[in-house]
């Protein structure tokens, strides 16, 4: 999820991703091969060796070792075999921006790094998929036609195809499921049951799937070779890494750091105050306390080390004039709204996750109800969205205890909820009501049965309903055709009933839509409506 504006670009140490940008807006080919030089080819034998040498992991928050994927693809494809290489450019993260910056201000050595394993594996195309708003799929629409033109004029540009595909913005786009379901034209959510990419992906063939800053790492490792890549950075993590610092305490940027560089001195390069934390790794992260912030180093080790996972390189200082209970409280109801809504942790957990945070808030309900409801929803989810999200809670639990006591004894830590932590600015999607005609109904019950977590029957056995989300719709329709009565009807919550909008909501940003799990200013799930057509939004092949 990429702001309207790119951020602007700091650096720790030398130069290695962001080089150029200091003098140019955005590397247009030339200048890159300036900087760059033409990319030679290497075998795949050649590549998983540098991979190897340096350790070179994933650097979209899995880690997952780089040779890894690069031998498990090889396999997968045989002798004779097709495959595809697939850039995930979709951030979902509201507080990152690596991407954006990468693929609008350095797109083509994110493409350098992919052609470079596409030709190792003799891949089909190149794939990169990205849902980061006009700005940067212009950008890369604009590289794949300057390397196209650059081949018509005499150019060495590789030939290898290199296709654009703009997909659905929301948190859980960046899920390698849920990609390849984009990139396919289907429902970009993350399937029921894991699928890896290594062995059926992109039109169902063996796919070497990694985020922009992989391949942009792989274009620099081929161009040092591993001895001077290693040169800056750790002994264990060698070379640079990107950061994203954002939040109401800092002024935002993406950072290229070496690994080894304290957090301390990063977030003074942003002038951030801490306050009562820094959230690490995004909202599927934790807390670090202002304690734990000076002795913390910037390493996957460093950050597990302080209780952290680095994950996509996220940074969030809280700062002092928020509340930082109210903060987690918005970050946990934006996740309940952003989940696929396929399976019950999703459907039911994370919403009463958020309310029972939001009760927390204003004085009420307890740390042990959420403690409790977060055990319902951990290791039962379809993906990783429940455990990430419960993560998040807990930490935030364990960090913000005297904060939380003040509420539970005042009703109010004093401070207001200024919104600091980075949300999409989207307009909410529509919610359904269901309607009753009482003269027809005869309460046998359905309805509760196929719907229970939106409709409640009273003592008397009618019913009496909640507003339906989105990503409930087919349950609601379904409900409606099966009711013997055919006493319901489904209408839309966004209106009047005749066709007038409903007014927009207002309050603090923890104002809640009691009945649902969405607040004032956050999201709603923006999951395809029943009948619509897939979610990629545009595609663009070049050759």
């Amino acid at each position: 999820m990429i702001p309207a504006r790119v951020p602007r670009v700091l650096r720790m140490g030398p130069a290695r991703l962001t080089a150029g940008l200091d003098h140019c807006r955005r590397l247009d080919l030339p200048a890159h091969r300036t900087l760059h030089g033409v990319t030679e080819p290497r075998t795949l034998d050649e590549l998983i060796s540098y991979a190897n040498e340096v350790d070179m992991r994933g650097r979209g928050g899995a880690a997952f070792p780089f040779a890894r994927k690069l031998r498990a693809v090889a396999d997968a494809v045989g002798s004779g075999g097709e495959c595809v290489v697939l850039i995930n450019g979709a951030e979902g993260e509201p507080a990152s921006s690596k991407d954006a910056m990468l693929l609008t201000r350095n797109p083509h050595l994110v493409l350098d790094g992919a052609v470079l394993a596409a030709e190792a594996l003799g891949a089909r195309e190149v794939v990169l998929a990205t849902a980061g708003g006009e700005v940067a799929e212009a950008s890369v629409n604009a590289a794949v036609a300057e390397r196209r033109a650059a081949n018509i004029s005499g150019g060495a540009e590789s030939r290898v195809p290199i296709r654009v595909v703009g997909i659905q913005e929301r948190f859980i786009s960046g899920e390698g499921g849920a990609l390849v379901n984009a990139v396919n034209g289907e429902l970009g959510i993350p399937p029921g049951r894991k699928r890896r990419a290594a062995i059926s992906g992109v039109d169902g063939l063996p796919t070497l799937l990694s985020n922009t800053e992989t391949y942009a790492q792989l274009a620099l490792l081929a161009e040092y070779g591993p001895e001077k890549y290693a040169e800056i950075g750790t002994s264990k993590e060698p070379g640079t890494i990107l950061l994203t610092v954002s939040g109401g305490a800092a002024e935002g940027a993406v950072i290229e750091t070496p690994t080894g560089t304290m957090l301390a001195d990063v977030l003074d390069l942003c002038e951030a105050d801490i306050g009562d934390g820094v959230l690490i790794g995004g909202y599927h992260g934790a807390w670090l306390s202002a304690e734990a912030v000076q002795t913390a180093v910037i390493s996957r080790e460093g950050m597990k080390a302080a209780g952290a996972t680095l994950g996509a390189g996220i940074i969030v200082p809280l700062g002092d004039s928020t509340c930082s209970l109210g903060e987690a409280a918005r970050v946990a109801s934006y996740l309940a709204a952003e989940s696929a809504g396929q399976c019950g942790p999703c459907r039911l957990g994370l919403p009463d996750v958020a309310r029972l945070m939001c009760d927390l808030v204003e004085g009420n309900g307890s740390v042990d109800a959420i403690r409790r409801a977060v055990r319902v929803v951990e290791r039962r989810g379809a993906c990783f969205h429940p455990d990430g999200t419960a993560k998040f809670v807990l930490s935030a639990l364990d960090s913000f205890e005297s904060e939380i006591a003040l509420h539970l004894e005042q009703g109010t830590c004093g401070r207001p909820v200024r919104g600091v932590m980075p949300m999409p600015e989207r307009e909410p999607e529509p919610e359904y009501r269901l309607e009753v005609d009482w003269s027809r109904c005869v309460g046998h019950g359905l309805c509760a049965h196929l719907l229970p977590e939106f409709v409640k029957l009273d003592d008397y056995g009618f019913p009496s309903f909640r507003t339906i989300p989105q990503f409930m719709l087919r349950e609601a329709r379904r409900a409606v055709e099966m009711c013997p009565a055919l006493a319901l009807r489904l209408g839309s919550s966004s209106g009047d009933g005749h066709g007038a909008p409903a007014p927009k909501p207002n309050g603090s940003p923890l104002r809640l839509v009691k009945d649902g799990m969405m607040k004032a200013g956050a999201s709603a799930p923006r999951l395809t409506r029943v009948g619509a057509a897939p979610s990629v939004r545009a595609r663009g092949t070049a050759g």
